[in-house]
């Protein structure tokens, strides 16, 4: 960040004529240029206008320019944000006399509160009022939202004297005072409709020309309040994301030399999140390349504690069902066709239908259409969500309700004198598994076996084959046997799925399933 200086003009005396200046200027030490036109700009306009409130609005123009030239310059590292800003015009439309809210939706460290003060540091002068409110989540919850319209009084009035005892009175108040100026306002990170019916109840409360810019997570919330406009932040691209993490690691736009295999990992873990990229830069930034490879090292099993904070939140906004239907997908279903996936899902009593809609409005996963409906989310989320499930009795493994990761599930059937508490697996056939062990998880309601890459068939003896009753849904590929195990009794079983599998009969002696999923 540049360093300013401030100057202050209590007054200015030119040819015999004193003017009463009352201004703040700031100037940027590098472009002292700015302090000498301005002494011109006093001269000039005082020598045609003759009346200082004339020269003073002249100038109060200039200033409202050069600040807005700074702001814009604020920070250095910003990167791809013209573009982003042009996008958002496109919503904004300034100049028409209509009043539009318009949200900016995304994942946690996104960027999507510094694309919102991009916008308002570029168009803040257009307006006759402006309000920037900050987390609104945390601070509404911290202090009442009662604060938060005050704050929108105050800063838009310029009165700091206004006060707010109470949501209804805000409401109030903001309906009055609010519909003769045209308004700049962001609300920034909003999670519920409660918090823009107090702080934006309704296009009314703004003079036409007004706008308001709202940042969320839950695109669910902007729907609910009738938000017509909604964009969807994108992540960083490839080159944006090498220049971004490059200023922050080395302090210019590419690596330094001998550090480029590096920062190309750095960037495949960040997966074009700003707030990774941002952390990473600044952690590694002046360290050698043993404390990088160590570094790199630690994030293939710890994930970055920054990152893992911010997207925690969108997790915890989430109601009990929604929680568990999100560890399934980061667990288990990234990559499924989304048809599979609610299959899969409604086996395990979770209504998925309505549970994937809602991920997806909370920016936790998305639905890749012009792939078959593939179910996908980034990266980052994905570590989130295994994460908290791996933190479920974090020493006992086989007492967790999922079991995705081979060498614990490895270790775990091995152990076969353990009482298991798993509910859900997704399992490879390796020569160490022991499959034997299954008919022992009695909670076991999804079983997912990969036979993808080992074809030695032998090591799954039919004979010492088990699985638990309380299956309700089995998915094999490339199961070796031509029937099921004659000890299954598949009472409770909903999907029985068996792509590339040898399988001919359900059982040996012709024993009848009651329902069966494709196979």
């Amino acid at each position: 960040m540049n360093p300013k200086l401030l100057f202050f003009y209590p007054s200015y005396e030119f040819i015999g004529y004193r003017v009463k200046l009352t201004c703040l200027v700031c100037i940027d030490v590098k472009n002292n240029h700015s302090c000498g036109f301005l002494i011109e700009l006093i001269e000039s306009s005082f020598m045609f206008y003759r009346h200082e409130a004339k020269v003073i609005e002249l100038i109060a123009d200039w200033v409202s320019l050069e600040l807005r030239s700074i702001d814009m310059n604020v920070d250095e590292n910003l990167i791809g944000m013209e573009q982003r800003v042009q996008d958002i015009d496109r919503y904004l439309e300034i100049g028409l006399e209509d009043v539009r809210m318009v949200g900016i939706k995304g994942m946690g460290g996104a960027g999507k509160t510094t694309l919102a003060r991009a916008i308002f540091d570029k168009m803040f002068t257009d307006f006759e009022g402006k309000s920037f409110v900050e987390n609104v989540r945390e601070n509404a919850s911290q202090l009442g939202l009662e604060k938060l319209q005050e704050q929108i009084l105050r800063d838009v009035l310029k009165n700091k004297g206004i006060s707010v005892s109470g949501i209804q009175e805000g409401k109030n108040l903001m309906k009055i005072r609010l519909s003769s100026k045209k308004v700049l306002v962001v609300l920034d990170d909003v999670d519920c409709k409660e918090q823009l019916e107090t702080l934006a109840g309704d296009p009314t409360w703004f003079k036409p020309g007004s706008r308001v810019i709202i940042t969320t997570r839950d695109g669910e919330v902007l729907e609910e309040h009738n938000v017509k406009w909604i964009h969807d932040v994108s992540l960083l691209t490839k080159v944006e994301a090498i220049r971004l993490f490059s200023r922050h690691a080395f302090g210019k736009d590419i690596p330094t030399q001998g550090y480029e295999k590096h920062s190309n990992e750095v960037l495949s873990y960040a997966a074009g999140l700003p707030l990774t990229i941002k952390v990473l830069g600044s952690k590694l930034c002046g360290k050698d390349e043993r404390q990088w490879r160590l570094t790199l090292e630690r994030l293939k099993t710890i994930p970055l504690e920054e990152t893992l904070k911010q997207l925690e939140l969108s997790y915890e906004s989430l109601d009990d069902e929604l929680k568990e239907l999100f560890l399934h997908v980061a667990c288990f279903l990234r990559g499924w066709q989304k048809d599979d996936a609610i299959r899969m899902l409604d086996c395990c009593g979770l209504n998925a239908e309505y549970g994937l809609k809602v991920l997806g409005q909370k920016s936790l996963i998305v639905t890749l259409e012009r792939d078959n409906d593939i179910i996908d989310m980034h990266d980052r989320i994905e570590e989130m969500g295994k994460n908290i499930a791996g933190r479920e009795h974090l020493d006992k493994p086989h007492k967790r309700n999922r079991l995705w990761i081979q060498k614990e599930i490895e270790n775990i059937l091995a152990d076969n004198s353990v009482r298991k508490g798993t509910r859900c697996i997704d399992l490879r056939i390796t020569p160490n598994i022991f499959l034997e062990a299954l008919g022992n998880m009695k909670k076991l309601t999804c079983l997912i076996v990969n036979n993808r890459e080992f074809k030695d068939s032998s090591v799954i003896d039919e004979a010492r084959l088990h699985f638990p009753d309380s299956l309700r849904y089995l998915y094999w590929y490339n199961y070796p046997h031509w029937c099921l195990p004659r000890t299954f009794e598949a009472n409770n079983l909903v999907a029985l799925e068996m792509p590339r599998s040898k399988i001919e009969h359900l059982w040996e002696e012709g024993k009848v399933i009651w329902l069966v999923g494709e196979s």
